[in-house]
């Protein structure tokens, strides 16, 4: 059990689930893996895409607001990798060492993390695709638009269901 773990939640996980701490810990562990799984892969390819935006003829039509969006975005891409990867790279390095609660807590930190530097990427990835296509005045309000719904739908709709 980790230190930051709610009583009342082991004794509903234990009543309800039939589960000791350490079930509980190692099914989440095993979830957190699965949405790491799906996180990784999507970061991986928008930042392998990113990495080859320099090298794309229109690349130079960007203002030097979109170049410094650029570089944001791609920081921020490569960030989100790091950290999506850090708990199985932790994983590894404390394997066998009995620290699947840290593992769990961290990586779920890590995990949000991440996420966070998605969104960042993917508001960046949006301000850009529309300075190209439509120029700078459509940008702002596009990437305004994504970062509204990563906030509603990443943030405040999980929060709306939340127990207690």
């Amino acid at each position: 059990m980790t230190s930051n773990e709610d009583p009342d939640h082991l004794e509903w996980n234990g009543k309800v689930r039939k589960e000791t701490p350490t079930q509980q810990l190692d099914r989440n562990w095993l979830a957190l893996l699965q949405e790491l799984r799906v996180l990784q892969t999507g970061v991986q390819l928008l930042t392998g895409f990113l990495l080859t935006l320099p090298f794309q003829s229109r690349f130079d039509d960007l203002s030097s607001t979109g170049h410094a969006v650029y570089l944001v975005t791609v920081s921020a891409s490569i960030v989100a990798t790091i950290l999506l990867v850090a708990p199985v790279g932790m994983h590894r390095l404390l394997f066998r060492q009995r620290a699947i609660g840290a593992l769990v807590s961290v990586g779920n930190r890590l995990a949000i993390g991440g996420l966070i530097m998605l969104g960042v990427t993917l508001i960046g990835a949006v301000a850009l695709t529309f300075e190209i296509v439509l120029g700078m005045s459509a940008s702002l309000p596009a990437a305004g638009v994504v970062g509204l719904l990563l906030i509603g739908f990443w943030f405040v709709l999980p929060r709306a269901y939340r127990n207690g």
